[in-house]
């Protein structure tokens, strides 16, 4: 989305809007995340910042964004890695502060070199800071020593910053709220995730390894453009899939267990999150097909609920009841001890088999940003859906060996996962080129074929 100019800074506009709005005018210091090193001279592969990128565009590391915010008038700048021949040999070329203005849309650009002496000047007669007030040593250290270069300067007239702001704040707020361009990019990244499903489920046969169908997500994401995994996948046959948050490992698919396949892409820095069970032989068993319909019925009483001007708990609340429902029906959770499904879920028997929520807010992060409270409400109530919100709908039941749980449900963990976005009077599901229903699971398994 780099090329996308005026859509960012259209974004910084909406900040220096919101600025005003709080204090008149301020000044937005807003960094990017340093490099991490994974061992010795080897570092992890970089990811710039979220709410970075989702303001500037740019990717590389050691940068900073500021913006001056007067009543009048926004000025931008940003300060990143000068051009050096020898490291871009070693680690890949740089845009450079000389071509940040006209590639970004920015008014300066600088030398990350130069942040100590210039920053203090950005900062001069601006009384209202907006940084992050909770992130780094290294970040506090550096505004102390720039507040303080002010500060010495007083006797010249020079005022100091003595408002500081949580621009976390105002920038996730507006982040909740996706745009077209961003609805756009992650309905392409979840349809490249839909492939990785669809391919390991082509693959998957008794006898294989967990790793083996993480190789086939692997391969299908790339292979169609996505720059990344957005989180470590998780495929989880048997026992494993009772594991929440399970690495994909060595464990041998067999004959007759299901699998459990969590995993999503990330393109242009935006997420998709899917998950599909499904049986290692391509056929579910009665009570694997009993349990896994529950799940299903509990997904769709959730997507019900994904109307604008419904709450974030409504999705949660509807697949809670037909989970719960179904406890009883499969005899795990009896009404002579738990009473009504109410009453189930009031004393949360339920728990022990559905530990999780059903969802969460999606987007450039897979855990995404935004307050799942009214921000204004007093009362704090669950907060309103409305259109351009983009959320999961994940239910699951999980079954351990248990002298609660008939044995023929033993080591069974199933989850169904999709995304959504929220429209003005309906939804979209972003993840359905993946089959959910039992049938169109098993038709897949036996006859579907994706291109390699």
């Amino acid at each position: 989305m780099t090329h996308h100019i005026d859509l960012f800074t259209s974004r910084r506009n909406i900040i220096a809007h919101m600025v005003r709005n709080s204090s008149g005018s301020g000044i937005v210091i807003l960094g990017t995340s340093p490099e991490v090193s994974r061992n010795r001279d080897s570092d992890f592969p970089y990811r710039h910042d979220s709410d970075f990128y989702y303001l500037t565009g740019f990717e590389e590391p050691q940068a900073y964004l500021v913006l001056q915010v007067n009543p009048n008038k926004v000025i931008s700048h940003l300060f990143c890695r000068p051009k050096n021949v020898e490291r871009e040999i070693w680690d890949g070329i740089r845009l450079g502060p000389e071509a940040a203005p006209r590639s970004l849309g920015f008014d300066f650009g600088y030398s990350i070199d130069e942040i100590n002496h210039i920053m203090p000047e950005l900062m001069k007669d601006f009384m209202h800071v907006y940084h992050r007030t909770s992130s780094s040593s290294q970040l506090d250290d550096e505004m102390r020593g720039w507040v303080g270069q002010l500060a010495n300067k007083s006797r010249q007239g020079i005022q100091t910053p003595n408002e500081f702001h949580n621009i976390e704040k105002i920038i996730h707020e507006q982040r909740l709220f996706k745009d077209e361009v961003e609805i756009s990019t992650m309905r392409k990244s979840a349809k490249i995730a839909a492939q990785g499903h669809l391919m390991a489920m082509q693959t998957c046969k008794p006898g294989l390894q967990e790793f083996h169908l993480e190789a086939s997500l692997l391969y299908q994401f790339r292979k169609l453009g996505a720059q990344s995994v957005a989180y470590n996948s998780i495929v989880a046959t048997g026992e494993n899939a009772c594991i929440l948050h399970y690495r994909a490992g060595n464990s041998f698919l067999k004959d007759g267990d299901l699998c459990l396949i969590d995993a999503g892409c990330e393109l242009d820095s935006y997420a998709s999150d899917i998950t599909r069970t499904f049986p290692v032989n391509g056929k579910f068993s009665k009570p694997q097909q009993q349990a896994y319909e529950i799940v299903l019925a509990a997904q769709e009483s959730a997507l019900s609920q994904c109307f604008s001007g419904k709450h974030f708990q409504e999705p949660h609340d509807a697949a809670l009841r037909v989970l719960t429902q179904g406890l009883f029906e499969l005899k795990i959770l009896n009404p002579n001890q738990h009473g009504s499904v109410e009453d189930a879920i009031g004393s949360e028997a339920y728990k022990a088999y559905y530990m999780h929520r059903t969802s969460h807010w999606l987007g450039m992060d897979v855990h995404d940003v935004g307050y799942y409270r009214e921000p204004n409400d007093p009362l704090l109530g669950w907060r309103i859906l409305r259109p351009g919100m983009v959320l999961t709908i994940e239910p699951g039941l999980y079954f351990r060996p248990s002298p609660e749980v008939p044995e023929i449900f033993w080591n069974m963990g199933i989850r169904i996962e999709d995304d959504v976005v929220i429209g003005a009077s309906n939804y979209e599901i972003l993840s359905r080129d993946v089959p959910v229903k039992v049938s169109e699971i098993e038709y897949w398994m036996a006859n579907g074929s994706i291109q390699i």
